[in-house]
């Protein structure tokens, strides 16, 4: 998280400099918006994080005499000449050589850069952009305002992500990865029960962290891998809709609501494909302040769609003797089929199940038609809504509030349709929730409104973060000493003094810990590393200050000093990822070789499609034009056709493309042959004056003859 600066009004002068140092560089300004000049009551243009970029880079003498006093300046603003009614923008960077002969660099592009929010999914996925001062959702490709968090491979080894790996998940359920971010920055002995509720095969590597086999292409991928694969399509979906190239975003942020102004109390609830979030906020003059946060991370809308699947396997088993569970292919028919139950109760009190054909046996094939009511939908889940009450009572106990506090309770997520959370909601707090917010959407417009705050798109909002869980280090005994408490609002800085816990000690190793629990092992490890050179003394002489650091964004720094000797040792983390960096350096690799293949493989179906096509058309006008077409000339259209059809059968790209030159090459000469032909049109039209035409000509003279009548289009 974090906050930035706003636009700051650029003043007369810098418009009076422009037009005044000349007029032959050019500037063109993408996304500008428009801010009120104090000076001269008039409206000017401010750019936002823009980037300047060089086009050419070529000097261009100027007959201006230089100014030795100024320092290279660098002006953009809207042009005052009266020449041009445009808001145009115009940028002049001056520069004196040896020689004393000022230069200008130009032209010169003002590029303002696009900032996008994302929100990363267990489920579905969503990216918004600030648009016009206000946050819209991006729609992708397909048209569709949310995307599928699934990526598959197929036989071929074809990737598809989105919509299209979602239809294809029933026939291909093991080389399928979908809920992937509940895996993200885990060990496999976390995870075992989600494991069991994916079709694919979640494995575990030498470290013990969580790996997806895709037996498609004979490959292990880490879940940071997969949901990065649905990120890139995510942001090349964006950069389509906006027409604009995007290289930055805020992924996956709590959601920022544009709430009237005044000191209020809100409860935002999120109930999503993976997790259930709590927080609480103070909202006040533009100010969002997070007092607490809390959650359960392995609570979500997956795990109440399991609860429908068992319960359809265990009465199927029950009638059958089958156990559903243990085919890959009717367990994902079952999770589809479960999830469109769960969203029909949320409107209707009885959802109709239909699964034909989810397994055969000797007697034939077997079939799924029940019902399933609310009531026993609510039934079935009933200790998951009993472990939403537990975030809840957390989050307001760590802000130091009761639910009489609370002035308004908006839900986010999915999930929160669910009418039972709705009413579980109503019954804690007292209050009706808010519902006026689609839950699908809010995250990316949130994620889009700190990207405009991080760009200077916004400058009116203002959002104060916390930490979600405690931080601290390990001490002796295995016991973890907490530094920084969670809920402590960023950015924030503690340190406390520790000391040796043996005589003649040299060196201390520092262990970064984050959770809740007393003792090392029942926390994460976020790092560690060591501080050596201490001076050989009794046990509790030594001073070692360790100091924490986190800043806005939620980086880490943690420095260990030795105030005796002055020796010091620090570590910076970045995230909770359990990958090492050498390992995510060759996924980035990966990916950037992915991209490349990707365009390959396109470039290859266009230019095969394209060849189809010149031979279907090469051979119609053959077919058409008949005896028309001299012999040589219709034979070598006819080799180059050949060629081609070679080509498209051999499979080379490059080849296919030679072989359509050489044939286009033909076929022109072919069109020439017909016009140079006796009594063709353009041969009439190309006779010498004063010579004899055709008998065709005299049809069509007028009565005066020298009319000719013709049929004309008029091209606008």
């Amino acid at each position: 998280m974090g906050f930035g600066v706003g636009k700051k009004p650029l003043s007369c002068q810098a418009f009076e400099d422009v037009a005044n140092h000349g007029r032959d560089a050019r500037v063109h300004v993408r996304h500008m918006t428009d801010s009120f000049c104090s000076r001269c009551n008039s409206n000017e243009m401010a750019s936002s994080t823009a980037q300047i970029h060089v086009l050419g880079g070529i000097g261009l003498p100027s007959s201006r005499k230089p100014n030795h006093h100024s320092p290279t300046t660098v002006f953009f603003g809207q042009r005052v000449a009266k020449t041009s009614p445009l808001n145009a923008a115009f940028l002049r960077l001056a520069k004196t050589n040896n020689n004393g002969k000022r230069y200008n660099v130009g032209p010169v592009r003002v590029v303002n850069e696009k900032v996008v929010g994302i929100d990363l999914g267990t489920t579905n996925s969503a990216v918004a952009a600030m648009e016009g001062g206000k946050p819209t959702i991006v729609t992708n490709a397909e048209g569709q305002r949310t995307t599928p968090s699934v990526v598959a491979y197929t036989k071929s080894g074809d990737r598809l992500v989105g919509q299209i790996a979602k239809r294809q998940v029933v026939v291909n359920p093991e080389n399928t990865f979908f809920s992937v971010k509940r895996f993200i920055g885990r060990k496999m002995s976390e995870v075992d029960e989600e494991s069991k509720q994916v079709s694919y095969r979640v494995i575990r590597d030498e470290n013990g962290n969580v790996k997806l086999d895709c037996p498609a292409i004979g490959k292990q991928f880490a879940a940071e891998e997969i949901s990065a694969q649905v990120l890139r399509k995510l942001v090349d979906d964006a950069s389509k809709f906006l027409n604009d190239k995007v290289t930055k975003a805020v992924v996956t942020v709590p959601a920022y609501l544009m709430i009237p102004k005044g000191q209020q109390q809100r409860m935002p609830v999120w109930v999503r494909g993976g997790t259930f979030d709590v927080s609480v906020l103070e909202v006040g003059d533009g100010v969002f302040e997070v007092l607490s946060t809390s959650g359960d991370t392995h609570l979500g809308g997956d795990d109440f769609d399991k609860r429908v699947v068992d319960w359809l396997a265990e009465n199927f088993k029950r009638d059958e003797g089958i156990d559903l569970l243990k085919d890959k292919q009717a367990l994902q028919r079952l999770t589809e089929t479960a999830e469109k139950a769960k969203m029909e109760l949320s409107s209707l009190t009885q959802a109709n199940i239909s699964l034909p054909f989810i397994t055969a046996t000797a007697d034939g094939p077997k079939h799924i038609e029940t019902t399933i009511t609310r009531v026993k939908f609510e039934e079935l889940c009933s200790d998951l809504l009993d472990r939403l009450k537990t975030p809840v009572e957390n989050s307001l106990r760590d802000a130091k509030l009761s639910f009489k506090d609370i002035d308004e309770v908006i839900l986010v997520g999915g999930s929160t349709r669910i009418p039972a959370v709705q009413e579980l909601v109503r019954k804690m707090t007292g209050k009706e929730p808010n519902v006026t917010v689609n839950p699908d959407d809010v995250v990316a417009l949130g994620a889009a409104v700190q990207a405009g705050v991080l760009s200077g798109d916004v400058s009116d909002i203002v959002l104060l973060d916390v930490t979600p869980l405690s931080i601290g280090l390990e001490t002796l005994g295995g016991v973890m000493t907490k530094i920084v408490p969670r809920n402590t609002t960023l950015p924030t800085s503690k340190s406390e003094v520790f000391s040796t816990a043996a005589d003649g000690q040299t060196s201390v190793e520092i262990n970064v810990l984050q959770g809740e629990r007393e003792f090392v092992r029942d926390n994460k490890s976020l790092g560690s590393f060591r501080l050596d050179g201490i001076p050989p003394a009794p046990h509790g002489v030594p001073q070692i200050e360790v100091k924490f650091d986190i800043d806005a964004n939620g980086i880490l720094s943690v420095t260990a000093v030795d105030k005796g000797t002055g020796k010091k040792q620090d570590i910076t983390i970045t995230g909770a990822s359990t990958l090492p960096n050498d390992v995510v350096d060759r996924m980035v690799k990966e990916a950037e070789k992915f991209a490349k293949e990707d365009k390959e493989r396109r470039d290859a179906i266009d230019t095969k499609n394209q060849a189809d096509s010149v031979v279907y058309q090469t051979e119609k006008q053959l077919k058409e034009l008949g005896d028309k077409v001299p012999g040589p000339v219709k034979e070598k259209v006819e080799a180059k056709l050949q060629e081609l059809r070679d080509a498209i059968s051999g499979g080379s790209t490059q080849g296919m493309k030679d072989a359509m030159a050489a044939l286009n090459q033909e076929v022109m000469q072919l069109g020439q042959s017909l016009y140079n032909q006796p009594g063709a049109a353009g041969g009439a039209a190309g006779s010498a004056p004063g010579g004899e035409t055709g008998p065709s000509d005299s049809s069509n003279k007028g009565p005066d003859g020298d009319v000719i009548d013709a049929d004309f289009t008029d091209s606008k």
